[in-house]
């Protein structure tokens, strides 16, 4: 080999030298300080169970205002965000179709007052003839046939009459309906609250033929708001009107809100197999911080104890390293239903000790027994073991 060649191996080896010590570093067992537990201590204070859900904000009273007639948007007189109070003007459709039709109408109207008024005319003058005729009658100067003939013309006068009073009727009620188009070109709040949605600009044409077309979403108070949750049917049962909830936005992470629950609906729904029942929940929005269509992340409280024992719910979980199968399969065999084990320090290491579980919360548990007292030192896995498990150090992607 030339001599650079030589000079140049330690160079070429030392990346590969860096690569094995790295990943040898990486992949060696982590140490197993401490025993792979800490203790803590038994307490005694509230202690409560909670069903958990998400849910969606929305305002207890939301109303979609339409419109009845077709057209174009003229004006607009609110916006997003706009309060708005019953009977203010909000929009305006272009209303010269609309005042024509009532113009056209109330031309029909009078015109068929005059061809009623005409048709009174005709009877009064087939009545004055059949008078007359009577009368050359009782001189024998006309023959019954014509006397027969002003009869008829008088109720045939008559019968011309009641249909020109029932075309006055219709033309009347056409004119009232055109009337009532022309008003509902001028669109009113029909109650007081916030705009939250505009669909609509000006100049844009709205079509009412099959359906009202909504313009503005009014919100009636945003200071009262409600969630509205699924809650699974294994746990329904236990939630009823009433109950405390408190709950999480995604908009304030440290801030934890208040509710009630208002209402259980009994119709049910079913997704992907699970049966599940909508729960109202009844907010206070005084500071108007929580908005319509936020995503609440729910705690509903089903029962509270106050002032009884527990521990953290990692404990109950808790195996010891060092613990053989067999003797882990003896010792749950031997556990009656909601009994438990507990790990409490001795002079020969960790012994067991069975207690009486009673109300399950989320992070902790109720626990009973004649040898449990606050204080009682109980074994908890540390803080990042899971268990005693080894493996490689630093980043893992899978």
């Amino acid at each position: 080999m030339p001599v650079p060649a030589l000079r140049l191996l330690p160079w070429l080896l030392l990346p590969l030298v860096l690569v094995g010590g790295v990943l040898a570093y990486l992949w060696s067992p982590e140490p197993q300080g401490g025993g792979g537990y800490s203790l803590v201590e038994i307490e005694r204070g509230e202690l409560a169970a909670t069903v958990s859900a998400t849910g969606t904000l929305n305002p207890l009273v939301t109303v979609l205002v339409g419109t009845q007639v077709s057209g174009t948007i003229d004006e607009l007189h609110a916006d997003f965000n706009t309060r708005v109070e019953k009977g203010d003007v909000i929009a305006q459709i272009d209303p010269a179709l609309f005042q024509a039709r009532a113009a056209e109408a109330e031309a029909n109207l009078k015109s068929a007052e005059a061809a009623r008024d005409r048709a009174w005319v005709a009877v009064l003058d087939a009545r004055r003839n059949l008078k007359r005729l009577a009368a050359l009658q009782d001189r024998q100067l006309v023959s019954e046939s014509e006397i027969d003939a002003a009869r008829f013309a008088v109720d045939a006068a008559v019968v011309e009459h009641r249909v020109a009073e029932a075309a006055v009727a219709q033309a009347v009620a056409s004119l009232e309906h055109e009337r009532l188009n022309l008003e509902h070109t001028t669109i009113h709040a029909p109650i007081d609250g916030v705009v939250i949605s505009r669909d609509v600009d000006v100049g844009q044409t709205v079509a009412a033929s099959l359906q009202a077309p909504t313009l503005f979403t009014i919100a009636q108070d945003l200071s009262q708001m409600q969630i509205e949750t699924d809650v699974d049917e294994a746990y329904i049962g236990a939630i009823g009107e009433g109950q405390p909830v408190r709950f999480t936005v995604f908009a304030y992470p440290d801030r934890v809100f208040t509710g009630v629950v208002s209402q259980v609906r009994l119709q049910p729904t079913v997704e992907a197999g699970v049966v599940k029942y909508n729960c109202i929940i009844r907010v206070d929005n005084e500071d108007l911080a929580l908005k319509p269509g936020m995503t609440a992340t729910v705690s509903i409280e089903v029962e509270r104890r106050d002032e009884t024992l527990k521990v953290p719910n990692a404990a109950l979980r808790f195996v010891p390293e060092d613990l053989d199968v067999a003797t882990l399969r003896q010792l749950r065999q031997s556990l009656k239903p909601h009994q438990g084990v507990l790990w409490t320090p001795a002079s020969a290491g960790l012994e067991p000790l069975t207690v009486e579980l009673g109300l399950v919360g989320e992070n902790e548990t109720q626990v009973m027994g004649p040898d449990i007292e606050a204080g009682l030192a109980v074994a908890v896995p540390m803080r990042g073991d899971a268990g005693q498990r080894t493996g490689p150090r630093g980043f893992r992607l899978f």
